[in-house]
């Protein structure tokens, strides 16, 4: 398969595939990338322990209900999740056995369609991610291209065409089996605790299929927007498009308006604008950041979900020692550093004053003592050098060392 990604194949289709998808050893590898990602179980109340007990059992029998034609998917649990801002997303949540099978596919497809993905697409791709499409982001406003189309495409997941899609899939892929395990997983029925229905477009967000079917159903736009020159940067269904004159802005706006009419989609009207990101209040916000008046800034988005889960960790429960509660604060500090930590420097000050405010609530109420730990005395009796003498991680201290570095 991968002399024949170099070389091509005739017609530049694929025409025998199930077999390699239902092949042991793929399914096995398919099985081990669903429990690594864990989640939860879908209508069959089989989570990823239960799975894993008879695996074999499992798999040998997924084997051979795709290689007879006997293998149909299960209805998708769907939930509502919180967003943060008081609104929800759709989360479908596929069995675990259908999970195997839809990664077993992918495996399988993957390669074709990526060979093909442009520069510009960085989310949900073998070797690249968000810090890729970040540099990118960076890369063109140092180069002047400071005029921004920012866009949000309302309800995107839910809201492919199946035609369109599969038709897309169909220009590679001749296998009817493959097709039409595809097209099962597309309409498969949807379950809530109050209704069940079919759906006729969309792909279950929460779907091991769902971000490569995003991708190809986005590629064709990829194409649109190098054919007439602009610099977009995307990262599955979040994109922004660089440019160095408002025309060349609103010309690019113009042609994704289009093509999101050719093809079924619709920009929300609250969410997309053009702006020259060096003016103040004109900024955008991309991948957790916002990129606002030459500075580099964590969005709010991003620092309230960084606040919470500080929050979270730092509640005043009794027996709850001081080392405990740094011992589970420093892998979250650390893990959102690594993503953050090119942000303005004036944001870790103000994190790590919060994450020790918090501390020294916990220590006044072990303590037997009323406040929030936001007094002038309270950082007196204990001073940042305490916390840091515990192992506390110290998201300025970090940024200072990496600064050096450089």
């Amino acid at each position: 398969m991968l002399a024949a990604l170099e070389n091509g194949v005739q017609g530049g289709k694929w025409y025998s595939l199930l077999d390699k998808v239902y092949r042991p050893e793929v399914l096995t590898a398919a099985w081990r990338r669903v429990r690594r990602n864990k989640g939860a179980a879908g209508v069959d109340r089989i989570g990823i322990k239960r799975f894993e007990s008879h695996a074999q059992r499992h798999l040998e029998e997924l084997h051979s209900d795709l290689k007879t034609g006997r293998y149909q998917p299960q209805p998708v649990r769907r939930l509502e999740i919180p967003k943060g801002d008081g609104k929800t997303r759709p989360l479908g949540i596929p069995t675990v056995k259908d999970r195997v099978v839809q990664a077993a596919v992918k495996s399988v497809i993957e390669p074709i369609f990526d060979k093909e993905f442009l520069s510009m697409s960085h989310g949900f791709r073998p070797g690249r991610g968000c810090k890729d499409a970040l540099r990118e982001v960076d890369h063109g406003l140092k180069a002047g291209y400071h005029w921004v189309v920012d866009t949000d495409i309302q309800g995107y997941f839910d809201n492919i065409s199946h035609q369109q899609l599969m038709h897309r899939i169909e220009e590679r892929i001749s296998d009817g089996r493959v097709l039409g395990l595809i097209e099962e997983f597309l309409t498969q029925e949807i379950l809530t605790e109050a209704k069940c229905w079919t759906p006729t477009q969309g792909t279950p967000q929460g779907a091991v299929l769902s971000p490569l079917l995003a991708n190809i159903y986005l590629h064709s736009l990829d194409q649109k927007m190098r054919e007439e020159g602009h610099q977009m940067v995307r990262y599955a269904d979040d994109f922004v498009i660089l440019c160095q004159t408002r025309a060349q802005a609103e010309r690019a706006l113009q042609t994704v308006r289009d093509w999101m009419e050719q093809n079924g989609l619709t920009l929300h009207p609250d969410k997309t604008h053009i702006g020259n990101c060096l003016e103040q209040g004109q900024g955008f916000e991309f991948l957790g950041y916002r990129f606002e008046a030459g500075r580099r800034l964590v969005r709010r988005k991003s620092m309230n979900k960084l606040r919470e889960a500080i929050r979270e960790r730092t509640r005043r429960r009794p027996g709850k020692s001081l080392k405990r509660i740094i011992a589970e604060l420093n892998p979250v500090l650390r893990g959102w550093y690594g993503y953050f930590k090119h942000a303005s420097r004036w944001t870790f000050p103000t994190v790590d004053a919060f994450v020790r405010r918090r501390l020294r609530g916990i220590l006044l109420k072990q303590n037997k003592r009323k406040g929030t730990g936001n007094g002038k005395s309270h950082a007196y009796r204990w001073p940042n050098a305490f916390f840091a003498e515990r192992g506390l991680f110290t998201l300025k201290e970090a940024h200072a060392l990496a600064s050096q570095s450089r």
